[in-house]
């Protein structure tokens, strides 16, 4: 099977976290701001696509080289063998973005790509009207960056954050894959409690639900490349199957879900049953500053409200109050809470052991960590 260059893409400040999930499932990796590289076959395409939690998706890199002019760009897209990735009847739409570069007019460099591989296929395919564009979808990509360009096929299709069990969602909902990011920041593992006290529709105490059942996160969609001809006939059923005997239902978890809106928690019942994992997450109507264990040790994630808005800053900040009143006595337990608000330490009374920047969506927040004491070693 032919080995491709390969990027799995993802938000900017969780590169290392999507690096480790690729080298967990044995690849060699090089780490790049927003992305990973890394190798592999179409089979190896359909395995990151189901398995990856972090990435928002899989791109096979058809070629990379400079261009400074239209005519520079058009010649070196058309040189390549467009042919061994696109059938006759493949529809190709190509997207662009140019960052620092002179080929800053990105319309014209979508035009000039497409009008490239239409004359090479054409070409190949001795065509003389136009491609039919009637077969599966191959999604092209033109990044360009200081004069650098890299042609991409989006082998994912819809972002791999789409798992297909969201079936409603709160007012500033978290992707999926963030959510997966922060439980694996956490540091989590099945044995410990697990607690989310500000939940909404249920997107972390559901990623920390697959993830404790080694559920692979893409079992429940499909991927474009499903339907490509690159793909050996069968594989992608195949590596589903291998993925569903490798999820272990019979591992118990302690994992809670707090919201004080009833109506979330009845969202983020549904949601889990979607998800498979209804049974294996307690929701539960409650307000944060009436959260009380007796649990020696746990975790807590948390995606508070950021109080973008005037007239609810008052409200967050006393949240954020509560939180260090019933959070800082549990010295065992880990916190971690994801906020846009730079004085959230003032609020909260202590100073994190770690921050770490990212990005929900276009917004720049910081992730608070609040390290437990560890249990000693028998």
């Amino acid at each position: 099977m032919e080995k491709f260059n390969l990027i799995a893409t993802c938000a900017a400040g969780i590169e290392a976290i999507t690096a480790n999930e690729l080298k967990h499932l044995g690849y060699d990796v090089q780490t790049e701001n927003g992305r990973v590289r890394f190798s592999g076959t179409m089979k190896d395409v359909f395995e990151t696509n189901l398995w990856l939690r972090t990435a928002d998706r899989v791109k096979i890199v058809v070629a990379e080289f400079e261009a400074r002019t239209f005519d520079e760009l058009f010649e070196k897209t058309k040189a390549l063998p467009w042919d061994e990735f696109l059938p006759l009847d493949a529809e190709f739409p190509v997207s662009g973005k140019s960052q620092k570069s002179k080929l800053h007019n990105v319309p014209s460099v979508q035009s000039i790509v497409k009008k490239a591989i239409v004359d090479k296929m054409c070409t190949v395919y001795f065509r003389r009207t136009q491609l039919p564009e009637t077969g599966a979808l191959y999604p092209i990509e033109c990044a360009i960056n200081k004069d650098n360009v890299m042609l991409t096929l989006d082998t994912t299709g819809s972002s791999l954050f789409k798992r297909g069990y969201r079936t409603e969602k709160g007012g500033a909902p978290l992707k999926e894959n963030m959510a997966a990011a922060l439980v694996l920041i956490s540091h989590w593992y099945p044995e410990k409690t697990f607690v989310d006290p500000v939940c909404g529709s249920g997107t972390i105490p559901i990623e920390a639900a697959l993830i404790g059942h080694n559920i692979a996160p893409g079992l429940n969609r499909q991927f474009a490349c499903g339907k490509w001809e690159l793909a050996e006939t069968g594989i992608e059923e195949k590596i589903r199957e291998e993925a569903r005997s490798k999820a272990d239902m019979s591992r118990e978890l302690d994992i809670w879900g707090y919201d004080i809106d009833g109506r979330m928690v009845e969202i983020a019942r549904r949601n889990s049953a979607a998800a498979g994992v209804r049974s294996s997450i307690n929701l539960k109507q409650m307000a944060l500053k009436d959260f009380k264990t007796d649990k020696e040790y746990g975790v807590i994630v948390a995606n508070p409200p950021y109080g973008e808005r005037l007239s609810s800053r008052d409200e967050v900040h006393k949240l954020y109050r509560q939180m260090g009143e019933i959070y800082r006595p549990l010295e065992t337990w880990g916190k971690y809470i994801l906020t846009s608000d730079l004085k959230f330490e003032e609020w909260y009374g202590q100073k994190a052991t770690k921050k770490r920047k990212l990005y929900n969506g276009s917004l720049r927040t910081d992730l608070f960590q609040y390290w437990g004491k560890r249990k000693p070693r028998a």
